[in-house]
């Protein structure tokens, strides 16, 4: 049986040109000690996403060049790549997937979810879009429309080319085409904050796995770290009382599209379901994982949240009435919300709906 924690795997996508690259990089420079990952699939012979991407993770990185992921047979190519990089010996915390401009994300989404890969789960489909040239792109690529209706976040990108009205109709636009509540992410240059996708380490955590760029000048990178930092608020909740999973699956229905991300434990005390239940949200995309208790650990539910321009005390008022005097009173139906976000073993009736 696998005891470790199965790594994340994010879905970066967006058609030619739209800034994925850079977002990627991005993050790369402003990973803290995160292990990242990286699958580059480029459509054509000369991968030059790869080589510009090459010098951050050294070896860390796979390439598919000539073709698209979602082109492969039957996912067994990725799979090979994505079990390469979950190898315990690469410590590897999370995997990005950097996707041609030309795949079709829920392809990439379906061998994913299908993977028999135990290492892995998929984390989410992040979708980078041009504010510049969005309409010129949905014109060349009807298609955009299907792309933006499963993504879990989409990064509007260059919006330091567009002034404040015309991101406002294309946001506007946005909010139609994608599922309700999807959040949309302002960005020029790339730059988005990396905790809206995962978890920077602290730098004294990293210690010489693969050929990182573990000295990556945070001097060089700092100032432009901090000014997106910046744009996000980030709110904490803890709660010593369980919490009634239906209550908190309700706040989760209806959390607000400013809120990006969701993570930490969550514990529900109810009988047949007393371990603690990890929670991983990026954008509309949610994720619970059981997992046992550590001895002597207190019961405790732990939450960070990360939004723009949310309300961090409406936030906490909402968390606080899910609050749960009597768990053990509460059926197993009760539970029925969150078990639908639990990832099933290879081979059991799944689907791709993970968005509430």
């Amino acid at each position: 049986m696998n005891s470790r924690q199965p790594i994340p795997v994010v879905v970066l996508a967006g058609f030619l040109g739209s800034g994925k690259t850079t977002v990627l990089n991005h993050l790369l420079k402003n990973r803290g000690g995160t292990r990242i990952g990286v699958v580059v699939n480029d459509f054509g012979s000369i991968e030059i996403d790869a080589m510009s991407v090459a010098g951050q993770v050294g070896d860390s990185m796979v390439s598919l060049g000539g073709g698209c992921l979602c082109c492969a047979v039957d996912g067994s190519e990725l799979d090979a790549y994505l079990e390469k990089l979950s190898a315990p010996v690469h410590r590897i915390d999370v995997i990005v997937i950097e996707a041609s401009g030309l795949a079709e994300p829920q392809e990439m989404i379906r061998m994913l979810m299908a993977s028999e890969n135990l290492d892995i789960r998929y984390g989410g489909l992040v979708e980078v879009v041009d504010a510049a040239e969005f309409d010129a792109t949905r014109t060349k690529h009807p298609e955009t429309d299907r792309h933006l209706a499963v993504a879990d976040l989409v990064v509007l990108n260059k919006t330091d080319r567009v002034d404040a009205a015309e991101r406002a109709r294309i946001e506007g636009e946005l909010a139609a085409l994608c599922a309700p509540g999807i959040p949309v992410v302002g960005a020029d240059h790339g730059r988005i904050d990396p905790e809206l996708l995962f978890d920077r380490r602290p730098w004294t955590e990293t210690r010489g796995q693969l050929s990182f760029e573990d000295l990556i000048a945070e001097a060089e990178d700092h100032e432009d770290s901090a000014h997106a930092h910046a744009a996000y608020e980030s709110t904490e909740f803890v709660s010593e009382q369980a919490l009634s999973p239906r209550r908190f699956i309700d706040f989760l229905d209806r959390r607000p599209a400013g809120l990006y991300r969701v993570k930490g434990f969550v514990h529900f005390g109810v009988p047949g379901h007393e371990e603690r239940y990890e929670i991983h949200a990026v954008g509309r995309f949610l994720r619970f994982a059981p997992q046992p208790w550590g001895r002597g650990e207190a019961r405790l539910t732990r939450l960070v949240l990360i939004g723009s321009g949310t309300d961090g005390p409406a936030l906490l008022r909402e968390l606080e009435a899910c609050r749960e005097p009597a768990p053990h009173l509460l059926g197993p139906e009760s539970m029925w919300g969150v078990l639908r976000y639990v990832a099933r073993p290879a081979g059991a009736e799944d689907d791709t709906s993970d968005t509430p």
